[in-house]
């Protein structure tokens, strides 16, 4: 069997991913009807509705601007969900986080305030969950510096066991101090493979063709991180513009795909149809990883690929 991307052809930004039994879960960013669409997969090209998994934001966000959510399960058998929302009453985005007891949630937000704010640097975005090999929880953000004319960091951080507070010492782990990079780092994923740790991450203007995704290999969790000299490693095609905000998947038979979005090249901005969702297979020579795409041929569904 074979499939052609897009893999979902509705608007869903910012896909952040969790496999949970047979099947996949995504989380995009808010649509007209839903604060975090939901959308289901048995294999990770075939998608389906699921509904507004964060019926009620927490009483510190405004609705309207809830963007860019992923999720986690603890020791403890429940769900986690890190998303960004307007702060009630300020002109700044912050991160909070919900607990569900599925992955289908619904997901509440019960805390009273915000995760992280970084009200100082022009708030925070993009909180993305990692688990350790040790079992260790971390967070991974953006401060929203470009929204006050202020550079982009990408910042990390642990959390505590049941994921809903942080501990220890933050960091910065990246810069936007590269020119494909413009005024904007965001949308990081920490990914582990063979013992070595990747950390995934998009740059540049979202709403244009320059926005594109590279790497950077870290030492550990807390970093140092080192720049990849190849970035960017996905950037626009004929057929998919400003592809980014990926998301790294293993299958459990090992292999590695990222999804992401991209516009149409000839709709960059636009609200229909937005931009789309893309599955691309991600392989690793001589420790590099290589994103096979965009594509827009037919290829073997994940499990299919020789």
């Amino acid at each position: 069997m074979t499939f052609t991307n897009p893999v979902f052809t509705d608007n869903f930004p910012d896909p952040g991913v969790i496999s949970d039994g047979e099947t996949w879960y995504a989380y995009g960013t808010n649509d007209a009807t839903a604060n975090v669409p939901l959308i289901t997969s048995a294999d990770l090209v075939k998608w389906s509705p699921g509904g507004d998994v964060l019926p009620q934001l927490g009483r510190w966000a405004e609705r309207g601007h809830t963007w860019a959510p992923e999720v986690i399960r603890t020791d403890a058998g429940r769900y986690v969900l890190y998303y960004t929302a307007r702060k009630a009453g300020a002109d700044r985005q912050c991160v909070g986080a919900a607990v569900a007891d599925s992955p289908s949630g619904p997901f509440a937000d019960t805390s009273g305030e915000a995760l992280i704010c970084q009200d100082d640097e022009g708030g925070a975005i993009d909180a993305s969950p990692y688990r350790h090999s040790d079992g260790s929880l971390y967070l991974y953000w953006k401060n929203d510096g470009n929204h006050i004319g202020e550079p982009t960091h990408l910042y990390a951080q642990r959390l505590a066991a049941d994921g809903l507070s942080l501990t220890g010492e933050r960091v910065r782990l990246l810069t936007n101090d590269k020119p494909w990079q413009a005024h904007v780092i965001e949308a990081p994923q920490m990914v582990t493979h063979d013992g070595r740790l990747y950390l995934f991450y998009s740059a540049n203007a979202f709403d244009s063709q320059a926005y594109a995704v590279g790497y950077a290999t870290c030492d550990g969790p807390l970093g140092p991180c080192q720049d990849a000299a190849e970035n960017p490693i996905l950037s626009s095609s004929p057929a998919a513009a400003g592809p980014g905000h990926s998301y790294v998947v293993t299958r459990p038979d090992g292999s590695t795909w990222m999804l992401y979005h991209a516009w149409p090249p000839d709709a960059v901005g636009s609200v229909l149809p937005g931009r789309q969702l893309w599955l691309d297979r991600l392989t690793w020579e001589n420790g590099r990883p290589v994103v096979h795409g965009p594509t827009t041929s037919p290829q073997p569904v994940p499990g299919g690929e020789t």
